[in-house]
């Protein structure tokens, strides 16, 4: 009935949540339900899988700086928030908007059906005694929500069970936040077993993964170089991906530096760090339609794994012995149906962890192949996804200013404090005197060897001293058109003043403006000439 639907409605959709809460419950829930899906993977979507703010999880060792970059990020304590040297945050806490301040204990959080964690249940008491939501009326969490959690332990500490499986309930975020960002202290780098263990088990989701190199400050730059290749070096061991994944260095944190020979650095770092996280509500439809694509192919796969093995059970005797064969041979089960459907061997879950979960299945109550369940799913990936990408791209377009505000990220651009003011083409921009007057008398000298006609120098005769600069034409040419203020064709001694202070500007390294700022323009050109 939904399908048919589905197929004469093609306005159906009125936004990207509703299509991709549509689609699943009409499309890809009937076949993760039928091949035991949720038993093996992921628990079913809920409502506000959808409807939910963009996530951002923090994870690290203890005392990496998780719950102080929170607190940097929004300028204000959280409840429940706890600092110290020593593994302090023991829980998980989902930190979230809410109209006054207070804490919500796992217990009544995973009953809350406005809230997307209903399915942590499934962890158990252990996991939910140390679970909790603090809210509170912060403008940065009115757009994103950030998930803290406990400081992964290291050496004799590891040995200590935590009572629940932590990898699998990071694995469980993971698969549901927007951004993951890995923490690691400049003092210690050693990655323990339980953080290897973690960080494989955030695998599939190396899209979302950014990594910050935390209290940066606290050391020299020789030795700060030597840290960040060995992080490079150990994360490559760890993540196998042919990317090299984002490092951000920093000190994110509102103290002084202690070293603060690489101020720039980290400003440039935080700046690069602060746009990727305020572009999250404005791409949070994406990473949702990505992550149910991803979904779904997987779902199918365990489909057709789960159907080869109800079709090798016998229907009498041997059902225990038979089912050992088949998990000891899953692998040939793997490249057979890789083979028939022509899947991708990236597509399959993964070996070891699908042979345990088997173990505890009855096969003779797996379902058998049902065509029209994934013909339903081939139609969704084929037609219905490629609707809700154009419908992603419409909500983008109205949606140009949907950013994170707040806190930390409303110092970013204020007065002269804003990342670059005061540098490059932003150089002189609150003196009175014009900033290219200072190397002028240097530059007229070399104007006056290139034989002005009435104070001005043609193109050809300009050009032969610019291209000494070795930058690109297209690069001098942007810087032309910039220089010539009046538009003649020719340049005074200004204006090739101009042009040489311009040249400067980008062999130091910075970008060159759009148009030419006010402080910038000649003095003999202020108020009389128009900027395109």
């Amino acid at each position: 009935m939904f399908r048919k639907t589905l197929k004469k409605d093609p306005e159906l959709f009125q936004n990207v949540s509703d299509g991709l809460r549509r689609l699943y419950r009409t499309k890809l829930f009937p076949l993760e339900d039928t091949y035991r899906f949720h038993d093996f993977h992921s628990p079913a979507l809920e409502d506000a899988d959808f409807d939910n703010k963009p996530m951002v999880l923090l994870v690290g060792q203890y005392s990496t700086g998780k719950t102080t970059f929170i607190r940097h990020l929004m300028e204000q304590d959280f409840p429940g928030m706890r600092i110290g040297p020593e593994p302090t945050t023991d829980s998980f806490i989902a930190v979230m908007h809410g109209e006054q301040d207070g804490v919500i204990p796992g217990n009544a959080l995973v009953v809350d059906p406005k809230k997307p964690f209903r399915k942590l249940n499934a962890f158990g008491n252990a996991f939910l005694n140390r679970f909790m939501c603090a809210q509170m009326p912060n403008p940065v969490l009115e757009s994103i929500s950030i998930i803290d959690t406990p400081g992964i332990l290291s050496g004799e500490k590891q040995r200590i069970s935590r009572g629940y499986d932590f990898a699998a309930v990071l694995e469980w975020f993971a698969e549901r936040v927007d951004r993951i960002i890995l923490l690691f202290d400049a003092h210690k780098l050693d990655i323990s077993d339980e953080f290897s263990e973690v960080i494989r088990a955030l695998k599939n989701h190396e899209d979302k993964m950014r990594v910050v190199l935390n209290k940066a400050d606290q050391i020299s730059t020789q030795q700060l170089m030597r840290v960040y290749g060995a992080l490079m070096w150990s994360l490559g061991k760890i993540i196998n991906t042919p990317e090299v994944v984002r490092v951000y260095i920093g000190s994110f944190w509102a103290q002084p530096l202690l070293v603060p020979d690489n101020r720039k650095l980290f400003e440039a770092e935080e700046q690069d760090l602060f746009v990727d996280i305020q572009s999250l509500p404005q791409n949070a439809a994406l990473r949702k339609l990505n992550d149910l694509i991803k979904r779904a192919r997987l779902a199918k796969v365990h489909a057709y794994i789960i159907s080869s093995l109800k079709k090798e059970m016998p229907s009498v005797f041997g059902k225990e012995s038979k089912k050992k064969e088949l998990i000891s041979n899953l692998g040939e089960i793997y490249h057979k149906v890789e083979k028939e459907h022509n899947i991708s061997p990236g597509d399959f879950p993964k070996l070891e962890k699908m042979q345990e979960l088997l173990n505890g299945h009855d096969f003779t109550k797996f379902s058998n192949l049902k065509p029209k369940l994934l013909e339903a799913v081939e139609d969704m990936l084929a037609n219905d996804i490629a609707r809700l990408m154009a419908l992603v791209r419409q909500e983008e377009a109205n949606m140009p200013s949907q950013a994170v505000k707040g806190g930390a990220f409303e110092g970013t651009m204020s007065g002269p404090f804003g990342h670059g003011y005061g540098e490059g083409a932003s150089e002189g921009i609150d003196e009175l005197e014009w900033v290219v007057g200072r190397d002028k008398p240097t530059y007229d000298e070399i104007f006056y060897t290139l034989s002005p006609i009435n104070g001005k120098v043609t193109g050809a005769a300009a050009k032969k001293e610019m291209v000494k600069s070795k930058l690109p034409n297209s690069v001098l040419g942007k810087i032309w058109k910039l220089a010539d203020v009046d538009k003649d064709g020719l340049l005074d001694d200004e204006e090739f003043a101009l042009a040489n202070h311009l040249i400067k500007v980008k062999l130091e390294g910075h970008e060159l403006p759009a148009s030419l700022p006010d402080h910038l323009v000649p003095p003999s050109k202020r108020g009389t000439v128009q900027q395109d």
